[in-house]
């Protein structure tokens, strides 16, 4: 799927009868987007939620004050080895900087991954390091996206994990069940069936078009497995910047199992700028959900600020 995927906006646009006019130069963050969530996208029109996370536009060449390649601090949490430690009880181990689709507004698409990932090479040491620090209770893996991997080398690295006593819960960040479902192998499932930790899924939906019947499917034999499926989306400029949109994707989670977790004000990374919505807008949102939904379909919505030592709530 991956092989097919489309990696030119020319290709792209022709696919969905668009204009090659619609879309820019990707620069260097290339476009990469797969076929199956290509055809989620409403064709002819150049407006599409789905669309408008993916295509490369003028907007992003625009230098904007505020605007950093590093928006939330992670090059200062870096502990070598692919580790970031932000908050206490959890650390972070970036296994990679390959994605299943490249999103336009990716908080670390400026990020060295060549230099600040964990291959296969470092994870011994990385272990070694999450061994090392026993106020370390959480493990999460993160990339790029971690499902990128093989499942043999996840499950190896896993069951080293599994072998530090005070780690009790290991958290895998994933876009790729919403964006290619058919990710969620038989081997992938068996190995988050195993072992004694808590396993705690984190999916990437911004939008309720994103989630048609096979991420269903997908999202169903996961949740199968006992793993606790939450998602956290970005409020996006023309993706999901109202209270219909927000509450359609709330409902649409919920009724696929999964709980709304985190509404993400915009990571300021440079070439995003044309996607941030102002803080009162997402307050005003959050209010109307509130409103309108039980108060389990609302997610908490937070921004990362570098260097603080957890999420702000904003509403």
């Amino acid at each position: 799927m991956l092989r097919t995927a489309f990696r030119t906006s020319v290709e792209l646009c022709d696919y969905l009868g668009l204009p090659h006019e619609v879309a820019a130069a990707a620069g260097d963050f290339p476009l990469l987007v797969p076929r199956g969530y290509a055809d989620r996208i409403d064709r002819n029109n150049p407006a599409d939620p789905l669309l408008r996370q993916v295509l490369p536009v003028d907007a992003e060449h625009q230098p904007t004050p505020g605007f950093t390649t590093d928006p939330v601090g992670d090059r200062a949490a870096d502990e070598g080895r692919g580790l970031l430690h932000k908050y206490h009880g959890r650390v972070l181990l970036v296994l990679t900087g390959a994605c299943a689709v490249n999103c336009r507004y990716c908080f670390r698409r400026h990020y060295p991954y060549n230099t600040a990932s964990a291959g296969p090479r470092e994870w011994k040491s990385a272990i070694a390091a999450i061994a090392a620090d026993d106020s370390v209770s959480e493990v999460i893996l993160s990339g790029g996206d971690p499902m990128m991997l093989s499942d043999a080398l996840l499950a190896e690295l896993v069951e080293a994990i599994e072998q530090i006593a005070h780690v009790r819960r290991l958290r895998i960040h994933t876009r790729l069940p919403i964006v290619i479902p058919e990710r969620v192998t038989d081997q992938w499932l068996e190995w988050l069936r195993s072992g004694r930790l808590t396993k705690v899924i984190v999916v990437h939906a911004n939008h309720a078009s994103e989630l048609d019947t096979h991420v269903g499917d997908a999202l169903a034999r996961l949740r199968a497995t006992g793993a606790t499926l939450l998602n956290q989306a970005v409020l996006l400029r023309g993706v999901n910047d109202s209270a219909e949109a927000q509450r359609a994707l709330c409902e649409r989670l919920v009724e696929l199992g999964v709980a709304p977790y985190y509404l993400h004000q915009l990571d300021r990374v440079s070439g995003a700028a044309h996607f941030e919505v102002p803080v009162d807008e997402g307050r005003e949102i959050i209010r109307q959900l509130r409103a309108t939904l039980p108060g389990y379909m609302v997610p908490r919505y937070v921004q990362e600020i570098a260097g603080e030592p957890n999420k702000r709530v904003l509403a």
